[in-house]
């Protein structure tokens, strides 16, 4: 082999040697990049289903919370058309009683509330042809024992049941419907114990 030949094949040789390394650098480098293109992408994969999996866990309590709100409102609904239902129903037992009770629930409301002074009571036409015999002397004679007198006025009020009782320029309605309404929220809260127990 001649010299020119010899340094060619040390060339040549060299050459291989520093492909080899670029090769073997650049072979090293893709891996490196894959390995860090693949922690990453497995990185991203995992805080990915982290967040999916925490908004899936606020969707559905969301939508719990909201079918719980639904039917807590539902069960509402339910109960407050139950207690009006049965507050009516006292309220046409009430209006319906026959007049013996009637005559003496209204003598029992007003007696409560007579007092001292001149006291006039007014119904409707329809109680006032029905009144028991002896429904004014039991009247006039509770005023009396609080010190007032009491009348039944002659013309008749513009209610449908019980009665209205005047003192001066007060008046009070106690017509059942308007004493159920005064006492709403009591009778709102037994009409539930009884209900919902």
């Amino acid at each position: 082999m001649s010299g020119l030949e010899n340094i060619l094949s040390i060339i040549d040789s060299q050459q291989k040697e520093n492909e080899k390394k670029i090769m073997d650098s650049a072979e090293n480098k893709v891996r490196e990049i894959m390995s860090e293109a693949e922690d990453k992408a497995d990185k991203a994969y995992k805080e990915y289903i982290q967040r999916a999996a925490i908004k899936n866990e606020h969707d559905y309590e969301t939508a719990c919370s909201s079918i719980d709100s639904a039917m807590k409102r539902k069960i509402l609904d339910y109960k407050v058309t139950r207690i009006n239902e049965a507050i009516e129903k006292a309220y046409q037992k009430l209006h319906s009683l026959p007049d013996t009770e009637y005559f003496q629930l209204i003598e029992k409301l007003a007696k409560r509330d007579l007092r001292k002074g001149d006291g006039v009571i007014s119904m409707c036409s329809y109680d006032l042809k029905r009144l028991p015999a002896d429904f004014k002397d039991k009247l006039s004679k509770a005023a009396s024992d609080k010190g007032g007198s009491i009348t039944i006025s002659d013309e008749p009020a513009d209610i449908t049941d019980g009665f209205i009782l005047t003192y001066g320029n007060i008046s009070e309605n106690y017509s059942f419907r308007a004493v159920l309404e005064a006492e709403k929220e009591t009778v709102r809260d037994i009409t539930a114990r009884e209900l919902f127990r």
